[in-house]
């Protein structure tokens, strides 16, 4: 096992403007569509991480090549029938969307995972690609690996009862190959990228904030920058958000209303946050964020709201430790299916951070401490990435070392993530 990561961030002021990775989230769907497209794409900016490099993995199995920034296709109806199971590594989004774009191809594939993989949820698949008549089924705990039965589909009318953008869009890449058009449901708050892609290319349009359209038809290639990540860019706004007098600039970051939710909760907490609007890429927001310390307040998080910053929850538990007032979070049941059990992450972080916390069913509660102790210590990332980056972090709060085990899983979202915040300063 590696050595831990130790990180001890001065806490003092900074300013600075930092260029983000590309966004994963827009890089898994730019991969997929690129290689159900006929032809050759142009996709840049996408991230170097594991998980987008399992998407480009699991593609070439069937018959797409990647180079650089080009992706060339024989098309989703020429894929090649993979000869071995398709290992999507860590990544529960390339193993979702491309259950979905394969239950569309007619092509038989088995999808499989790591360890922390094959222990997520993935039955909430199995329903709403059956509508469409798909075959695909799951082991009997609800979870990888996914057996899909190439067959052909007919378009239908989904509804879903959870607000996941990658049930969403795992339905939607099936539907374009379906017979018929397909309308798609879901409670509010989810991140609708694919929607605006779709719609953008033709192929599908939004009748209300929640329905979305799909006509079936081909994907044409695609030519596209993908903007910044907004995820990664929430660790840095949080080091600004918990550091007096600091400020943070970050241009170019993917600003779907799906996935502002952290910065509104940081306003709302008190920062300064100013946004920039730019052109937009393929129908979705892009712009520059400011965010700018504040004296930080302790609010609730619950409702739409905890949904559109369902990742970044993990993140608030480590600022609202430099809160006044608690700070109390609900209807996020969905953290404890993440790659860790997030709830109990969450807790850990604000404790890291020398708070007091607690979970509950769906969420947790962060109390601040006065006078905490600040001694140096260490936590466990268990492999989260989002664990390992928030606990650099939570340095700022406790202002004392922090030694993380397994800071490494923080490549799968950012390679050289700890060097840039450690570069904040310089």
């Amino acid at each position: 096992m590696d050595s831990p990561r130790e990180f001890e961030l001065p806490p003092v002021p900074f300013e600075a403007t930092v260029a983000l990775p590309g966004d994963k989230s827009l890089g898994h769907r730019a991969l997929v569509l690129a290689a159900m497209a006929k032809g050759e794409s142009v996709v840049a900016n996408v991230p170097q991480s594991g998980d987008l490099d399992s998407t480009r993995a699991v593609t070439s199995f069937l018959g797409v090549e990647h180079t650089a920034d080009r992706v060339r296709s024989p098309g989703i109806a020429n894929w090649s029938a993979p000869d071995s199971s398709l290992d999507c590594g860590n990544s529960g989004t390339t193993m979702r969307l491309l259950t979905g774009s394969i239950a569309g191809s007619r092509t038989d594939a088995t999808l499989i995972g790591d360890e922390s993989l094959m222990k997520r949820p993935m039955q909430r698949l199995v329903g709403p690609l059956a509508k469409l008549g798909a075959k695909v089924a799951v082991a009997p705990s609800g979870t990888a690996p996914i057996e899909i039965a190439g067959t052909s589909l007919v378009g239908a009318k989904v509804n879903l009862p959870i607000a996941s953008a990658q049930v969403r869009t795992a339905v939607a890449l099936a539907a374009l190959s379906a017979k018929g058009e397909t309308e798609i449901d879901s409670p509010p708050g989810f991140r609708d990228h694919t929607e605006r892609w779709l719609a953008y290319l033709g192929l599908g349009e939004a009748t209300s904030p929640t329905l979305f359209r799909v006509t079936p038809g081909d994907v044409c290639p695609l030519n596209i920058t993908v903007p910044g990540d907004t995820s990664s860019a929430a660790f840095l706004w949080a080091a600004a958000a918990v550091t007096p007098g600091s400020r943070i600039v970050t241009p170019n970051v993917s600003l779907n209303p799906g996935r502002t939710g952290f910065l509104e909760i940081l306003e709302q907490m008190g920062c300064g946050i100013t946004i920039e609007l730019t052109d937009p890429i393929m129908g979705d927001p892009v712009g520059s964020v400011s965010v700018q310390a504040a004296d930080l307040d302790g609010i609730e998080v619950g409702g739409e709201l905890a949904v559109r910053s369902l990742d970044e929850l993990p993140l608030l538990a480590v600022v609202a430790a430099a809160a006044t007032g608690p700070t109390v979070v609900s209807g996020a049941a969905e953290l404890r299916a993440k790659e860790s059990d997030r709830v109990a992450s969450s807790v850990a972080l604000a404790e890291l951070a020398g708070a007091g916390a607690h979970p509950s069913a769906d969420g947790f509660t962060v109390a601040p401490v006065a006078g905490a102790t600040n001694d140096p210590t260490t936590i466990d990332a268990r492999s989260d990435h989002r664990i390992a980056m928030a606990a650099s972090i939570a340095s700022l709060v406790r202002k004392s070392k922090i030694g993380i085990s397994g800071f490494g899983a923080a490549d799968v979202s950012w390679p050289g993530f700890g060097d840039v915040v450690e570069g904040l300063w310089s």
